[in-house]
């Protein structure tokens, strides 16, 4: 049982201070908040349903019904295990506050789901993809350069979409890069990605633009920014004008960047600082997707390999 200060506060006003820290303290990002806020949403409805309505009340029994109501709701073993983390930082959330005095999730252990390994495009694969826009259509410079740059950088779509016109320096041949909960990378564009950008902004996007200005690199008519609607589209439509069966996203293109450039022997930790992973163990996941490679330098500098 824990102690009180003044009487109970109540659950959800707790939730809200944890979120609030999340974003100050942590910095997370929006979509990392809002999952979060979702889980323990989720959480407090198992609370109320219980009779549960203020802090020091939570037991061990009330996480263990919600871990077995979270199973019965048919979620994924990776989707479980997110939700039983993001309650059990609330609940260390309280007891550094005084609302708990111990955490009844402690002995809980999270069953954590083997990684799911990310899909990559071939060498081919991605090529056919990139020749798809035809500098001829509608949109084809800008899709082109998009795709280029998508592959070059490894860039998330919402950096893509959000990049400005600041961030790119085409000369040195870098982009600094927007990342999550604001961090900020510097990522080179290769040489290919950088003619296809210098052609669109010399030649497509002043069109596009008009006579108003606009910030943003990548833009529909008017100067506005493209959607991540219109970016999966775009890859979608490649992938499919490629003769790729297999769903390809514009994380895909990501996955593939990751994957090159550990395939041809970049350092992990290098690998990591381009794709703005905050643990390096992300990245690893990426070592088991080319199994050829790493069987190759292991022959190459093992004594006795």
């Amino acid at each position: 049982m824990a102690v009180g200060r003044g009487g109970p506060e109540r659950i959800d006003v707790e939730m809200d201070a944890y979120l609030d820290h999340l974003a100050s303290e942590r910095g997370l990002a929006r979509k990392t908040l809002d999952a979060y806020g979702r889980d323990l949403r989720a959480f407090v409805g198992t609370l109320r349903r219980r009779g549960v309505d203020a802090p020091e009340r939570i037991a061990a029994a009330d996480v263990r019904a919600h871990v077995g109501a979270l199973h019965a709701r048919g979620l994924a073993p990776r989707s479980q295990a997110r939700a039983l983390a993001a309650v059990r930082g609330f609940l260390r959330f309280l007891v550094r506050r005084g609302r708990l005095n111990d955490d009844p999730a402690a002995r809980f252990a999270i069953r954590r789901p083997p990684p799911k390994l990310p899909h990559a495009l071939g060498q081919a694969e991605v090529e056919a993809v990139l020749a798809q826009p035809a500098p001829d259509d509608r949109r084809g410079l800008r899709d082109r350069a998009l795709l280029e740059l998508l592959y070059a950088c490894g860039l998330r779509v919402s950096e893509a979409t959000g990049l400005t016109a600041t961030q790119l320096n085409l000369e040195a041949g870098f982009v600094t890069v927007l990342g999550k909960g604001g961090k900020e990378r510097v990522v080179p564009i290769g040489a290919a990605a950088r003619t296809a950008l210098a052609e669109y902004l010399t030649a497509e996007r002043p069109r596009l633009v008009g006579a108003r200005p606009s910030p943003w690199v990548f833009v529909r008519a008017g100067g506005k920014p493209i959607s991540r609607q219109t970016v999966w589209k775009l890859v979608r439509k490649a992938s499919l004008a490629a003769g790729i069966g297999k769903r390809v996203s514009p994380h895909t293109l990501r996955h593939t960047f990751a994957t090159h450039l550990l395939g041809g022997g970049a350092d992990l930790r290098v690998v990591q600082a381009l794709l703005g992973h905050a643990d390096v163990g992300t990245t690893q996941t990426y070592t088991h997707v080319a199994p050829t490679r790493l069987r190759a330098v292991h022959r190459r500098f093992h004594p006795r390999s």
